[in-house]
């Protein structure tokens, strides 16, 4: 797997340099979608300053079943049910001497080192090569990469967000596909305006964490960091970071992905996860539609002196249409295994939404309901362990203000 992984980055570096963002339309978290804005520029146009706000409130209505619950404890089937803000982001983005972007952001909902959600600077050393710098999203996967207010549903597919089931509960080793916000450097950008790249270097400890404390591997010798690239192919123009704009009504984009990353020594030393994505994202005037599947590898470390090794998969297909220029109903259907590829069973989680946009004011209203299924699961003890955690009804409703 070492030869694979460092064939694949030789490979992704080898690609021709060139840039790929745009520095008024790209900050992670609010999609301007050609509105200029309130923004501060200098008469000469290098220095620019934009500042933006994201504010969600939602009410949840989560159901679980009883296995996991104690009636001796009289636990209701009805848990993290009620009202909450999952982002209150106050940031600012622009542009300094022509050829430096950068962006920060704070995220009054989240705690400790989450609340610094991004915080980077991004070089452009020439029209074919970026250097970025700083906390913002590893290369992996559309669903994250996606402007945090311009996803399809209110949550993220929980192939990606959920803990995978391993039969060991050394160190608390439970990771998830996703690896989100980090710390780290990375280069990316554009060739012929169609094939695109970025290559990085992690922590590997996630947004919740804003100090270096990584060590080297034991195993392998090289820093126990993240090691994640992905490439894409753009044929008709750069794809927007969202999954559907009421100011986007007359666009062809396709993207076609894929992404790899190698964890080493993550989760307290304990393992190497290695993770590999394919993804698609095609937006045709009002209709949007994207698929993914990604993998993942976990391999406990020689200290831990446990020979197995686990491999899960997860993906989803969803799809939106504008039935009007404010109307967006859309679809899902995600599945995960994950209690590893060597046992049976699956989840399917098909989930249904609509989004209402308020044009002009920058509201969005969404509005989904997700189940989660089990099927191929070869014993009841491992059907009713597949689930733990997870609500198996989900219905959320959830007001966005952008500006």
């Amino acid at each position: 797997m070492k030869k694979i992984f460092a064939t694949l980055l030789l490979s992704l570096f080898s690609l021709p340099l060139f840039a790929q963002y745009d520095a008024d339309t790209e900050n992670g978290v609010v999609s301007f979608a050609g509105r200029k804005g309130f923004v501060w520029e200098s008469a000469n146009k290098k220095f620019e300053f934009k500042p933006y706000l994201m504010v969600q409130t939602a009410i949840d209505f989560n159901y679980y079943d009883s296995e996991g619950l104690d009636p001796a404890y009289n636990q209701d089937n009805v848990h993290n049910t009620g009202f909450s803000i999952p982002y209150a982001v106050l940031g600012f983005t622009g542009r300094a001497f022509g050829f430096i972007t950068y962006n920060l952001s704070i995220n009054a909902a989240a705690s400790g080192g989450g609340l610094l959600q991004q915080a980077w600077a991004d070089m452009k050393m020439s029209d074919g090569f970026h250097v970025r710098v700083g906390k913002f999203k590893t290369p992996f996967t559309h669903a994250t990469l996606t402007t945090l207010g311009e996803t399809l549903f209110p949550t993220l597919p929980v192939s990606l967000t959920a803990p995978v089931i391993m039969p060991h509960s050394l160190n608390a080793v439970t990771p998830s596909m996703m690896t989100g916000f980090d710390l780290g450097v990375e280069i990316h950008g554009m060739f012929k305006n169609k094939w695109g790249y970025e290559v990085g270097i992690f922590n590997g400890t996630g947004s919740s964490v804003n100090t270096a404390t990584k060590t080297f591997s034991d195993d392998w010798h090289i820093p126990s960091l993240l090691y994640a690239g992905r490439v894409t192919f753009q044929p008709f123009g750069v794809m927007p970071a969202t999954q559907g704009n009421p100011n986007q009504l007359n666009l062809n984009r396709l993207l076609v992905g894929a992404s790899a990353s190698l964890n080493v020594e993550s989760e307290n030393e304990s393992t190497n996860d290695f993770r590999a994505g394919l993804e698609m994202a095609w937006m045709h005037n009002r209709l949007y539609v994207a698929a993914e599947a990604y993998y993942m590898h976990v391999g406990f470390t020689k200290r831990q002196k446990i020979d197995e090794s686990f491999d899960y998969m997860g993906g989803y297909v969803q799809a939106g249409y504008f039935v009007t220029d404010h109307l967006q109903p859309a679809f899902r259907y995600d599945f995960f295994d994950r209690n590893g590829l060597d046992k049976g069973g699956l989840l399917n989680m098909p989930a249904v939404g609509v989004n209402y946009y308020f044009k002009g004011v920058n509201l969005k209203l969404q509005a989904m309901y997700r189940y989660i299924g089990r099927t191929g699961h070869k014993t009841q003890l491992d059907r009713d362990n597949d689930d733990l955690g997870l609500a198996t009804h989900n219905a959320t409703v959830q007001i966005q203000y952008t500006f």
